[in-house]
């Protein structure tokens, strides 16, 4: 009895060290990250660390609001642009698991109108070219052009970038695709496609991952938000995450900002799912820790399996013309819309009007960290940007 007391008590007194140790490593973590915030170049943010079991470390900093002085928290939402493009594939592989598709399937297997590369009309467009980005279908000025609505007609004093289509110029996904890959489509061009054959270059695309979740759609006859709600967002007990504005308790959003004074107008994407989710950093923490879960075989939303698969690089060089090997670059290789970098870092970067993001884990120490910016980043911000997650690199194996 004596051993099992003297046991519990030295049990105790390390775990008392660790969480002392631990404060107080993240103690100095916030007040790191509190002076680069002081510099005034970014109005907002959030940050993570999480390992595969929980969230290690997460905290805001700055405003959500600046009029207000509204905080900005862990539980603050907004859009995260292309980290979005992630959750399309999970749904993809989820959509095989359940018997729905396949990744070779050709994409008009599942299409209700035909989408092929004009230079290569006998070659098949694939759903893995798609997630890898090498469908050979390009980003076209009208993706830019008539991509981004705004919420409200009126926007008092927020600015309104020169490409925000009013509310009523809104379309439905499908029909935003067909009128750009489709040779019946209003904005079709055979310059939406490369002169190379599907398969053969990398060529990052926005439209071919909407396009991607438009498949999911046809293919389990449910909207693509509906199926990600049920498949990711409830079963990672993701409560503040959503794909539209009435979707999240839009209490909780932030303001997005050009610069450390004009607020930016709000806006949502017609292509949403290739980056449009709506979160914050305190779920993205949970979607991250279930990643890194998921690369070690222990994950819960998609088996064995699918998770080999989603994190897989299907790349190789002849794919590239050339391959940055920086650290977090996450065009290096991909999985199924999972970047992969040259140094072992998993995950997406994403940029939008008003908006910076970083998510990725290191694939030998099982740590990943996250960054959500509300403003857009200038000369100043880039740099803020990059000492921020310098910090949680820093930090992220001391917690």
């Amino acid at each position: 009895m004596k051993k099992i007391i003297i046991t519990l008590i030295l049990n105790i007194l390390v775990s008392t060290i660790y969480c002392q140790t631990n404060d107080s490593t993240s103690i100095k973590l916030t007040e790191e990250l509190e002076k680069i915030y002081a510099r005034e170049y970014v109005n907002g943010f959030s940050v993570a660390i999480v390992n595969q079991d929980s969230i290690l470390y997460q905290k805001g900093f700055g405003y959500s609001d600046i009029k207000t002085s509204k905080k900005y928290t862990n539980n603050t939402v907004q859009n995260i642009a292309s980290i979005s493009k992630t959750f399309i594939g999970i749904a993809l592989l989820k959509a095989q698991e359940l018997g729905k598709l396949n990744l070779d399937d050709p994409i008009n297997k599942h299409l209700l109108f035909d989408v092929s590369n004009p230079h290569f009309p006998n070659e098949q467009i694939t759903i893995r070219q798609l997630a890898t980005h090498t469908s050979s279908i390009k980003d076209p000025s009208r993706y830019e052009k008539n991509g981004y609505i705004l919420k409200e007609k009126d926007n008092k004093e927020a600015k309104v970038n020169s490409n925000f289509r009013s509310p009523n110029e809104k379309m439905v996904l499908d029909e935003f695709l067909k009128n750009i890959l489709s040779e019946d489509g209003k904005w079709y061009k055979k310059s939406n496609f490369l002169k190379t054959k599907p398969g053969a270059i990398f060529e990052y695309s926005n439209v071919a991952a909407g396009l991607a979740a438009l498949i999911i759609e046809k293919a389990i006859n449910q909207s693509f938000n509906k199926f990600t709600n049920e498949y990711i967002f409830k079963p990672l007990g993701m409560f503040d995450t959503g794909w539209s504005f009435t979707e999240v308790d839009f209490s909780k959003h932030s303001k997005l900002y050009l610069n450390n004074e004009t607020e930016l107008a709000f806006y949502q994407l017609v292509n949403y799912p290739d980056g449009g989710l709506i979160t914050s950093s305190n779920d993205l923490g949970k979607y991250l820790a279930e990643l890194i879960a998921g690369y070690t075989l222990n994950g819960k939303i998609l088996n064995n399996q699918s998770y080999k698969e989603l994190f897989k690089p299907q790349l190789t060089d002849v794919n590239y013309t050339e391959r940055n090997k920086g650290t977090y670059n996450d065009e290096y290789n991909m999985g199924v819309f999972m970047g992969i970098s040259a140094q072992g870092q998993i995950g997406h970067t994403g940029g939008d009007p008003g908006v910076a993001t970083h998510m990725f884990f290191n694939s030998e120490t099982k740590i990943g960290k996250l960054l959500i910016v509300n403003t857009d980043l200038k000369k100043e911000g880039i740099k803020e940007f990059i000492d921020i997650w310098k910090k949680l690199e820093e930090y992220e194996t001391k917690l």
